[in-house]
């Protein structure tokens, strides 16, 4: 071939290629975004031979069971009202589920059997709340469950028998233990008790011995247990003790002192400590940056990570779950563009056999890519996000939703986001930011956000606004904010106090007034009223700051339209949070559609009522963004 040939041929290949990056998606029934998994959550027995795993049911996630031959599937919830929380083994031959009753988070946990057999309520009380605190592995029999039935504000420790449902109080909670944990045996020997302000570290040798205080700091100072020593004498902890950014130690428990160096990263914090229970070793460490990285401290487990790499180049692969021997796993992929891929894995043999893609329907390639970025907020604070652009968009003056996360005390994080595939896939660019608050960047991070709600936080998302505008990004004229919770609140002070940046605005589950949602925190939030106090601001000794941060009470500068969405039965932020702000807006002949759900809680859980809220959406943000 001439070289003026291959320079034609190049030409040609360059000109397709373009053509390809720059074609529209097909427009994806919204139902394929949102509908539940075709399979999904597999988890390997202890003894490796069944696989339990979700799966739609009349429309609600149920439980069913396989043997790993993958023959004679059975199911073994029959759920119709509601879905199933989450649930996992409990031995080789039973199998737990938790669930509430419409979204109230008074959360039950039941067992069965994996033939379908003997299927109990363990936790038959009403208004009362369930927590796992430990699954006891070995023990064939029990389980140690947080029971909040003695008293709402706080959770006494029970070990449970799972066949009969008969449960022992092994500590009960004097008032102020905020989170328990045990050792390898299963013996509960840690609390965590808060007074709003202090944390202290309780330990004790044996069930038989009373809880003694080693360690007192103030909530802003965390030296976080995340499981024992292998020889169950002392502790690694996750902390921030005299440092930024929490970093994983040994911690001496008769000094009460962090020891050993396990691992830091100097960008952000570490929490995600990995072991072999098999063989008694630490295996490595996962944190989060832009993407999730791992570090690796046994050469076994980053063998089997590399092998599998490299059968998945270009995806993310994570092991969900080995059997008791480590011969077998569960492993998922995934990426931004794929809610992700489940097989079963021989790890002697290095063999994968696939189990079920989560959703089958969507296609990769009509996914929009979510590419880590960085701002600067106008007092100097490097502000990390992600920013999705629809695919063959040429990333110019685009319809732009701004979604700030919830929380706010946590972080958004790369990888497949139905919602921002399915805007995207609409022709909308989606903005994501960690405003300061956001976890995982360090103490100083973090405590920068505290009395903030509607200022520098909410300042951090208009600059990042402004950023995109100034960029060429963003169509000036064509933005709308989105969010839940702490983002619906984000969205309310959006519109109320920068009412000249958005064109819309869209409100789930969201604070309006800081007055109300403080007086109305459920009582198992008790313990930490103080330090929400510190953290968001005084109803009496900060009252002109939290009136000067309460979209209510700056509702006339709202001028925008706004659809607003809540679950009658939301524990956290009460239906008064979204009725009080409809009603003031109404008052005042603003557009505001208003979604109620009965059978919801914070935020909408069943499949039709999802549909319903997205549909709405949809139209909204077409009527309010989309110029004719």
């Amino acid at each position: 071939m001439s070289k003026k040939s291959k320079i034609l041929l190049l030409t040609i290949i360059l000109a397709g290629c373009n053509n390809q990056m720059n074609k529209k998606a097909p427009l994806i029934p919204m139902e394929d975004f949102f509908r539940n998994p075709d399979k999904s959550s597999f988890q390997i027995s202890p003894d490796g031979q069944h696989i339990v795993y979700m799966k739609p049911w009349k429309t609600r996630m149920n439980v069913h069971v396989i043997n790993v031959e993958k023959t004679d599937e059975t199911r073994l919830t029959s759920l119709e009202d509601r879905g199933i929380y989450g649930y996992g083994w409990l031995g080789n031959n039973r199998i737990g589920y938790a669930k509430d009753d419409g979204g109230d988070e008074n959360i039950h946990f039941f067992a069965i059997n994996i033939d379908g057999t003997n299927e109990i309520d363990l936790t038959p009380f009403e208004n009362v709340q369930t927590r796992m605190i430990d699954d006891l592995e070995d023990d064939p029999d029990h389980i140690i469950l947080g029971l909040n039935k003695r008293d709402p504000r706080i959770h006494d420790a029970f070990r449970v028998n799972i066949t009969d449902g008969t449960m022992k109080l092994i500590a009960e909670n004097p008032g102020n233990i905020s989170g328990w944990m045990t050792d390898h045996d299963g013996n509960l020997r840690v609390a965590i008790t808060s007074d709003g302000v202090n944390t202290s570290l309780l330990y004790r040798d044996s069930e038989s011995e009373s809880f003694k205080t080693i360690l007192t700091t103030d909530f802003k100072v965390r030296v976080d247990p995340l499981f024992f020593t292998f020889d169950n004498k002392n502790l690694y902890v996750a902390s921030n003790r005299n440092r930024d950014k929490s970093a994983i130690y040994s911690f001496d428990i008769t000094e009460t002192q962090e020891k050993e160096l396990i691992f830091e990263n100097d960008q952000v914090d570490v929490s995600g400590l990995m072991y072999s229970k098999k063989r008694k070793v630490l295996t490595g460490v996962s944190y989060t940056v832009a993407k999730r990285e791992i570090f690796f401290f046994d050469d076994w487990r980053k063998d089997i990570q590399n092998k599998l790499e490299r059968k998945f180049p270009g995806y993310e692969v994570g092991i969900t779950s080995f059997s008791k021997d480590e011969k077998n796993a569960i492993v998922v992929t995934y990426s931004d563009k794929s809610r992700g891929t489940y097989y079963s894995y021989d790890v002697e043999k290095n063999e994968l056999n696939e189990l079920a893609k989560i959703s089958p329907w969507l296609n990769e390639d009509h996914m929009a890519e979510m590419k880590p970025i960085t701002y600067t907020s106008r007092d100097g604070l490097t502000i990390p996000g992600y920013l999705t652009l629809p695919v063959g968009s040429g990333g110019k003056n685009l319809p732009f939703v701004v979604h700030p996360h919830g929380g706010p005390w946590a972080r958004d994080s790369w990888g497949y986001n139905s919602e921002v595939q399915f805007l995207a896939n609409r022709g909308y660019a989606i903005f994501q930011m960690n405003f300061r608050g956001s976890t995982g960047y360090g103490r100083k991070f973090w405590e920068s956000s505290f009395k903030q709600w509607g200022k520098t936080m909410q300042d951090d998302i208009t600059d990042g606004v402004n950023w995109l505008i100034d960029q060429g990004i963003a169509d000036p004229d064509r933005i709308a904010i989105y969010g839940a919770s702490y983002g619906g609140y984000a969205t309310l002070a959006g519109l109320a106090f920068t009412p000249d940046l958005y064109t819309c605005g869209v409100d789930y589950v969201g604070v309006s007034s800081l007055f109300t949602f403080m007086e109305s925190m459920p009582p198992y939030w008790e313990l930490y009223r103080d330090m929400m106090y510190e953290m968001i601001g005084h109803p009496e000794n900060d009252k002109e700051l939290l009136a000067a941060s309460s979209p209510l009470l700056h509702v006339e500068n709202i001028k925008v339209p706004l659809f607003i969405a809540q679950g009658a039965n939301d524990p956290r932020v009460k239906k008064a949070e979204s009725d009080q702000i409809v009603e003031a807006l109404k008052t005042r002949g603003i557009d505001v559609p208003y979604m109620v759900k009965d059978n919801e809680g914070h935020g909408f859980y069943n499949e039709e009522n999802q549909f319903d809220f997205y549909r709405e959406m949809e139209k909204f943000l077409e009527k309010h963004l989309i110029k004719s």
